[in-house]
């Protein structure tokens, strides 16, 4: 039970191995569904078709003998939306409540027009009364569909955050790590390039009182909310999470993942300062975006390839300009045997972003590490540790 009269009907899904068919979950998702049982009865969205059976089992055994009266929708993305046509079918009464885009997308969705009498269109400011429990509605547009809203229940000061606050991995899974790590691998690969608007969204939501949060997706949290909120403040700004240098490689033949772990060596041994590498070509491409992000220097290493850059550290890059990557400094390490271009082409991707500083010279390697190698790295750490 989450507080009284609102309890969670959602389910684990530990068997699905990538999340939008992208993301690595090997520790699973869960599917965040609740219900309000007041003199009226709400149950505040569905989950993925993948466990309908389950849900729909949760949802019978908290109804007991009631019917639901209204069927919310905050989000449209089918591992939230897709047994919004069964309750449809199942309770001929409900009334769905959504945002007018919603209301658009179950008709692309489901190929259905729902009459007036069974739509209740919602906007910001909008109140819902269950009776001792009602809902507020606070539009979150690309947060990180258009048609997003979230709820907050007056009562017992519960925000539903729909995608926000949400992390990877099943509720069973007791996560080593804590929440913020997995929380931010899912915040800057599915919301990360919404940074305004989740601001926009946290700035509705600074004048209620949030007691608890409950996302679709990950643990509901009710202690220590500062944590969590500053924490998303500091994400959707753009601003970095922690002081430290990380480096991301890749390498054809192994010379550029010599400089690369060089590079991080000297500055180990030269500092304190926190270092985190990244094999572009082995390791989690989104939780090289994280750790991206989390840092305040990032530096890019990769060979020449095809006059350009070698296609895994393209493919690098290319995740941080949809991701919106800004306010950082950033270095370079090339490599090249007879025309090294990659430093060019990575420096040209990375100065078109917003607010970087690039980190000079480019350290070039010609084929190998060599001694002069070294000492042009020995240079770079000193400004990288420099801050």
């Amino acid at each position: 039970m989450i507080a009284p009269g609102i309890q969670y009907i959602g389910a684990d899904d530990k068997e699905l191995d990538l999340f939008e068919g992208q993301y690595a979950i090997p520790e699973g998702i869960s599917y965040n569904s609740y219900l309000i049982i007041d003199e009226k009865v709400a149950i505040l969205d569905t989950i993925d078709a993948r466990k309908t059976i389950d849900w729909m089992e949760n949802l019978k055994g908290a109804l007991k003998d009631r019917k639901p009266d209204y069927l919310i929708v905050s989000h449209m993305e089918p591992d939230h939306s897709s047994n919004v046509k069964l309750m449809l079918d199942t309770y001929p009464n409900i009334k769905v409540v959504a945002s007018a885009q919603a209301f658009k997308m179950i008709t692309r969705f489901f190929g259905v027009a729902l009459p007036a009498e069974r739509t209740i269109v919602v906007k910001d400011g909008s109140t819902l009364s269950l009776g001792e429990h009602t809902l507020q509605f606070f539009t979150a547009a690309m947060v990180h569909w258009p048609e997003v809203i979230v709820e907050y229940e007056q009562k017992e000061g519960i925000l539903f955050s729909a995608d926000a606050f949400g992390k990877f991995g099943a509720l069973s899974y007791d996560d080593p790590d804590g929440w913020a790590c997995e929380a931010r691998r899912y915040y800057f690969n599915i919301c990360g390039k919404y940074g305004v608007q989740v601001q926009a969204l946290l700035k509705k939501l600074a004048n209620v009182e949030i007691k608890k949060i409950c996302p679709l997706h990950g643990p509901v949290l009710e202690e220590n909310l500062d944590y969590y909120l500053n924490l998303y403040n500091t994400w959707s700004s753009y601003q970095p999470e922690e002081e430290g240098v990380f480096i991301a490689y890749c390498s054809l033949h192994g010379n550029t993942e010599e400089a690369a772990l060089k590079l991080a060596s000297i500055i180990n041994s030269d500092s304190d300062v926190t270092v985190s590498t990244a094999d572009l070509r082995r390791d989690d491409m989104a939780e090289a975006i994280e750790d991206a992000f989390r840092y305040d220097r990032l530096v890019l290493a990769a060979p020449t390839y095809d006059g350009g850059v070698m296609p895994v550290m393209e493919d690098f890059i290319h995740h941080l300009q949809i991701k919106n990557y800004q306010n950082r400094k950033v270095a370079f390490i090339e490599n090249g045997s007879w025309a090294p271009m990659s430093g060019k082409k990575m420096r040209e991707a990375m100065s078109a972003l917003k607010n970087i500083e690039i980190v000079e010279p480019i350290v070039t390697v010609e084929s190998t590490v060599k001694p002069e190698t070294v000492e042009a790295l020995k240079e770079l750490a000193a400004k990288l540790i420099e801050g």
